[in-house]
């Protein structure tokens, strides 16, 4: 208990020593790279619970990210903006928003996953990128939300600490997930369902709570993504955006919590470095025929992702 009470003690002064020399040392533009990598993170490592923990194809995740992320932004602008003068209680509604965001987002994913439950392959992933479209479409004509002109006035509240606080914490309770029964469970559905069935194993409701956990997460990363931009546009949240958190979770391994943080890193970082290329083409945009390039290339010669099916570890191996 006090082992990991120190060890939290420490990253939350880690976390805040950040906060606070990044934005001077850093950057605003490295800065921005370094904050979407967190985000990135978050979107990945929760699309790894179903995606990669229970073999559920899901092609929806930006749908429970834009459920966070115009959520948490309805929730500070409507509700809490106006009584945020204060600098001690910026903060405590800015979590609220976040969570608020989460909540609804991991509503959405238990209605989604719900009646999905006897879909498998192809089909779960067809009927989870209608969702995404689903949920877009029916964002671009909510004017309350700024429809098609998107929606802005949302306050710039995400920074460094926030982010890496939210990183810590989905990372941490998908490593206890991944090590707990009910991990193990997920892994066993991924392998082979009848058999796990057959050993007792509660399928359906096992999927749901994937769902569900995998959707709260999502929301978290949409209501960071939606303080940090202090705009949100539904362009943004389309089927593209679903296949990136896709490439995170394959391209770091399937189940690989370690392998989604350090695809999610690699994969933002080589797309704004890519985007230096411009100076030399004239303007012309190669980063969407480098990158697939680079990925093919990757996965060729790593089919089972950068770490398969293993995680990294502080702890000496006996």
């Amino acid at each position: 208990m006090k082992r990991n009470l120190l060890l939290f003690c420490i990253i939350i002064g880690l976390l805040l020593g950040g906060n606070f020399l990044f934005p001077l040392g850093l950057n605003p533009y490295f800065y921005l790279i370094l904050i979407m990598c967190g985000v990135n993170i978050i979107l990945g490592v929760s699309l790894n619970i179903i995606n990669g923990m229970a073999g559920q194809f899901s092609m929806g995740h930006a749908g429970f990210m834009a459920v966070g992320a115009y959520t948490s932004a309805a929730v500070t602008y409507y509700g809490l903006l106006p009584h945020a003068s204060s600098y001690f209680t910026q903060p405590i509604f800015f979590l609220i928003s976040v969570l608020a965001g989460a909540l609804v987002s991991a509503l959405f994913g238990y209605v989604v996953g719900l009646p999905s439950l006897r879909l498998r392959g192809d089909y779960l992933g067809i009927v989870t990128l209608g969702f995404g479209e689903i949920i877009r479409v029916i964002i671009l004509n909510m004017n309350v939300l700024g429809g098609a002109r998107g929606f802005t006035g949302i306050p710039i509240w995400s920074n460094f600490f926030w982010v890496g606080f939210f990183v810590v914490m989905v990372v941490m309770v998908s490593f206890r997930l991944r090590n707990s029964y009910h991990g193990r469970a997920l892994f066993s559905i991924r392998e082979d369902e009848v058999a796990s069935e057959a050993m007792g194993i509660n399928i359906s409701g096992y999927k749901v709570r994937a769902f569900v956990l995998s959707s709260f997460f999502a929301g978290i990363a949409g209501g960071l993504f939606a303080h940090i931009q202090g705009y949100l546009d539904p362009g943004t949240f389309t089927f593209l955006k679903s296949f990136d958190a896709i490439i995170i979770v394959v391209l770091g391994g399937m189940g690989s919590i370690s392998g989604a943080v350090v695809a999610a890193t690699v994969t933002t970082i080589l797309l704004e470095a890519l985007r230096e290329l411009q100076r030399f083409t004239g303007g012309v945009d190669l980063r969407m025929i480098i990158y697939p390039v680079v990925l093919l290339s990757l996965m060729l010669a790593r089919p089972q992702g950068l770490f398969g099916n293993k995680e990294l570890s502080l702890r000496k191996k006996r």
